[in-house]
């Protein structure tokens, strides 16, 4: 429970960073209010027609007699809602990260400046960043892709779709949005991705304080675009205690991770 306390304590803690610095919070609200556009044109266009694909999903249950085929498909829209907000709040971090990753990138130094008198560098060129960034969000984005689909699937079971799926979903997202965020500081670093999994699952009471709240709060579009520059902020701040740099000095993450690693798709990811 320490744990869990101390990882939301990082994201309260970056949204008062962010909140003295108020030239931060005002240039970081650009990138989310683009991505909000472009996310809110989808998810509604999605919603909209969701009946729709669940009746064309479902075509065996044209002849069902009411109120049996009313509320299965209402029970799979509802099904098919849940995953896309569950794929959307993910997606949504990483395209707001590659769409204001230059300022994310500063924002990040000036925190390790302000709390440590240094920021390390990773001494690559903008697009070799943006490169690293995209390929790392693909990888993510596969993952979490794998967990939604058996997420989606285990919510056919009764009792337990209904309780301990939607929890389980909220940590999953929580988790790898906290990934998403600590990349910033930890690429900079050369903290390769496998590397950063680890890390995060040798804490992953402290990255689910931290993750599992902003995925709540980023249900809420417009509360997303306001939190993120704080979010960004926090997970720094927690990047140094990962790291050790608050307490000693850091570890040697920046070598690739062994081949015994977990792969892509496998449950220990998270």
């Amino acid at each position: 429970m320490r744990e869990l306390g101390k990882g939301f304590g990082y994201l309260v803690k970056g949204q008062r960073w962010v909140g003295g610095h108020g030239r931060w919070l005002g240039l970081g609200l650009l990138p989310g209010l683009v991505t909000l556009v472009l996310y809110a044109a989808v998810l509604a266009g999605l919603f909209y027609g969701a009946d729709d694909l669940t009746a064309w999903a479902t075509p065996f249950a044209d002849d069902w007699t009411s109120p049996w085929q009313g509320l299965f498909r209402g029970f799979l829209t509802v099904l098919l809602v849940v995953l896309v907000l569950f794929l959307a709040v993910i997606t949504f971090t990483a395209a707001t990260l590659l769409v204001g990753q230059p300022f994310y990138e500063a924002l990040s130094e000036a925190v390790d400046r302000a709390e440590g008198g240094h920021a390390p560098e990773s001494g690559l060129p903008l697009w070799r960043e943006l490169l690293i960034s995209a390929r790392d969000s693909l990888r993510v984005l596969a993952r979490v892709a794998f967990y939604g689909v058996l997420l989606f699937a285990l919510g056919f079971v009764p009792v337990v779709g209904q309780t301990v799926v939607p929890v389980l979903g909220f940590c999953v997202s929580g988790f790898f949005l906290a990934e998403e965020l600590t990349a910033v500081g930890l690429q900079r670093r050369g903290v390769q991705l496998k590397a950063r999994l680890a890390l995060l699952r040798e804490r992953r009471l402290l990255t689910l304080g931290f993750g599992v709240p902003l995925t709540l709060a980023f249900l809420v579009p417009v509360v997303a675009v306001f939190l993120m520059p704080g979010a960004v902020a926090g997970a720094t701040l927690m990047v140094r205690d990962l790291t050790g740099e608050d307490t000693a000095p850091p570890a040697d993450l920046t070598a690739k991770a062994p081949e015994s690693a977990p792969a892509m798709d496998a449950p220990q990811d998270w």
